[in-house]
């Protein structure tokens, strides 16, 4: 099989090693990975922030860049959600017929790495080692817009060495939400307490997420801490043999 990678912007720049650790992983299992060169951002920043027409060129570059892709893999539930339930929004408050058919043909086609896994491949143990206590953070686009479900668990589940230790109050935000804790950073800050209260309270040593943006807030706030819990996308752990 073979999948087309999407990076995102945010990976590319701030966390290139979750790229590498997806590769490594898809490698592994067998599926041969193609990397778009011409991708960018899929304008999600600029259509949450009111920049609606502004997004719209990268609407149709992120269609033209990946359109012949039989599958698209992100390790990002965010921008998997931006493609997946917005970018039908987008064109069609454009008019732009074509574009409204064109994004329709793709978007089922646009997979968060943990729904390719057990969704699209049927793979729950992808043959990961890692020896250590770790807690899962369920980020609001894997949870509320993707609906992934206990796919995450499932797969972290099935690492060998693993001690999975449930998170209290999954379910909350982390208060990052892009722009969000720009603009309303008083309550961005108090949402990231509460989170980071519930991550120590869990004795784990790292902190799994399927989107780095969230782990990024609150390894921040962890860091400041001196806290001692290191965040790691959900395909770092995957990937990881020894």
């Amino acid at each position: 099989m073979r999948v087309a990678l999407f990076i995102t912007c945010f990976n590319d720049t701030l966390f290139p090693q979750v790229g590498v650790s997806t590769v490594r992983l898809l490698e592994r299992l067998g599926i041969e990975v193609d990397f778009p060169q011409a991708q960018t951002c899929c304008g999600q920043m600029h259509y949450n922030t009111g920049y609606q027409k502004e997004a719209l060129p990268l609407v149709r570059h992120f269609v033209d860049t990946f359109g012949k892709a039989e599958v698209i893999v992100a390790p990002s539930a965010s921008c998997v959600g931006m493609v997946r339930e917005l970018y039908p929004r987008a064109a069609a408050e454009h008019g732009d017929a074509a574009l409204v058919a064109a994004v329709a043909d793709i978007v089922p086609r646009v997979l968060e790495l943990g729904e390719f896994l057990v969704n699209h491949l049927g793979v729950t143990d992808v043959g990961a080692y890692f020896p250590h206590r770790v807690t899962y953070h369920a980020t609001c686009h894997s949870l509320r817009v993707l609906h992934v479900g206990t796919i995450p668990e499932q797969l972290l589940g099935a690492v060998r060495g693993i001690d999975l230790v449930p998170l209290p109050n999954l379910r909350e935000c982390c208060g990052f939400g892009g722009t969000f804790a720009l603009k309303n950073a008083d309550t961005s800050t108090a949402m990231l307490g509460d989170k980071v209260r519930d991550v120590l309270d869990t004795g784990a040593e790292i902190l799994c997420a399927a989107d780095t943006s969230c782990l990024m807030h609150i390894g921040g706030g962890l860091h400041r801490l001196r806290a001692g819990v290191r965040p790691m996308h959900l395909a770092e752990i995957l990937a990881s043999t020894e």
